[in-house]
């Protein structure tokens, strides 16, 4: 058996990261540490973790460099304040009961060590991956994180090296504002304008694609770094390819026509997912929308809805139940033949005094053009919807040790 611990601790050049694994002597753990231990490489040679020269910590560490090492004054922050941290990490572990110390002899332990090679500050590298191993060793005591957490956690989590978000839409609703523009500077003026909220998507409108071509996506993205950006490209035809190229524009989304075949939605679904991006299938004047969808294998993450009164007039007529219908469609229906945790979107004309109507009746996502990019006052057109929509997801979580609970004991408690 083994386990894995990893841990992020500190700022600046000195930030520590450390992953490691512990595991029997006489395992595949054992293994690796003997084999690493005496396969060496250049920038990469591993070194065993000590209190000090002439005495190892127990049990036996291994340290293997992630950064190459290129020159003695790399070499001195591995072979002094990184190779004590770890090696008092560990021993520390032991006394404080993390690691059984009546196991101790019969583990060993690797750990993989990131030191910037611009990090300058020695006391700084000891503190932060002292720290960061001691913490990855209890994580991997303690198997964190669950599998509960993960899932949880999965689209909420901000790396701070990364230096940007990755958005998810993983907590509804949102006001999404369809950019159906033909002119550049309105585009500039408009963003710029919007509130800075993660319930705000963009679309980049299909007039916008059609005349400045899909590298308007990155254009925005040079406006709005962190923002949800979707392309409309009411995609027909070759939607795989279509989709690949508004990934490779750093779209989030990517819409695709319910007018389609059913083969060429499957694959701009499929590729969506490929790149990690979202697949919105848009049901504008698509007959019996209902039946085209339960057809497909491959159901997209988000449904587009449009205002269809005619609808509601045909169903009435035919005197079939209207008890869930409303003027998109029965969204609940909707969303069970979608399955999972996939969205609905509502459009249409929508206005503020409808935004409680459409939450109210299932949707997810909220999409206004004209009362927003056509009002004097941009900022004030996007607030009339925003206040109906809670405040904005915690999407700024950062993995450290706050993420564990506090353990006290009944007397502290």
């Amino acid at each position: 058996m083994y386990n894995i611990g990893e841990a992020l601790i500190g700022s600046g050049n000195e930030l520590a990261h450390i992953d490691l694994v512990i595991g029997e002597k006489n395992g595949p753990v054992g293994s690796a540490f003997v084999e690493n231990m005496t396969s060496l490489s250049i920038g990469h040679t591993p070194l065993l973790a000590v209190i000090r020269p002439n005495l190892p910590t127990k049990p036996s560490t291994l340290i293997i460099p992630k950064v190459t090492v290129g020159c003695l004054d790399d070499a001195n922050k591995i072979f002094g304040p990184a190779q004590t941290a770890v090696g008092r990490a560990v021993a520390d572990a032991v006394s404080e009961g993390i690691i059984d110390k009546e196991k101790a002899e019969d583990l060993v332990i690797m750990v993989t060590v990131f030191i910037h090679p611009e990090a300058k500050d020695f006391r700084k590298i000891y503190q932060y991956n002292y720290g960061a191993t001691k913490l990855a060793l209890k994580r991997a005591m303690d198997s964190y994180p669950s599998t509960e957490k993960v899932t949880t956690e999965k689209d909420r989590g901000t790396h701070p090296v990364m230096g940007f978000k990755v958005v998810r839409l993983w907590n509804p609703p949102y006001l999404q504002v369809a950019l159906d523009l033909d002119n550049m500077e309105d585009m500039e003026r408009i963003i710029d304008s919007l509130p800075n909220r993660e319930r705000i998507l963009i679309e980049a409108g299909t007039p916008l694609v059609k005349k400045f071509g899909v590298g308007i996506i990155s254009k925005i993205r040079e406006l709005r770094t962190d923002a949800f950006i979707i392309a409309d490209l009411k995609t027909l035809d070759v939607g795989r390819i279509e989709v690949k190229i508004a990934a490779d524009e750093t779209a989030d989304a990517v819409a695709i026509s319910g007018l389609g075949t059913p083969e060429s939605i499957q694959k701009a679904v499929q590729e969506a997912s490929k790149q990690g991006i979202y697949s919105i299938l848009d049901m504008m004047n698509v007959d019996n929308f209902v039946e085209k969808l339960k057809g497909l294998k491959y159901k997209p993450d988000i449904l587009l809805l449009h205002r269809n009164v005619d609808l509601e007039t045909y169903k009435a007529e035919k005197g079939e139940n209207l008890g869930d219908m409303t003027e998109w469609g029965n969204i609940k229906e909707i969303k069970e033949i979608l399955g999972g945790n996939r969205l609905v979107a509502v459009a249409g004309g929508i206005t503020p005094d409808k935004v409680d109507q459409a939450l109210g009746s299932g949707a997810n996502i909220i999409v206004v053009g004209r009362y927003i990019i056509g009002s004097r006052d941009v900022r004030r057109a996007a607030d009339d919807f925003l206040k109906y929509l809670p405040q904005d997801p915690d999407t700024m979580r950062l993995a450290l040790e706050e993420d564990e609970p506090l353990e006290l004991n009944d007397d502290k408690k």
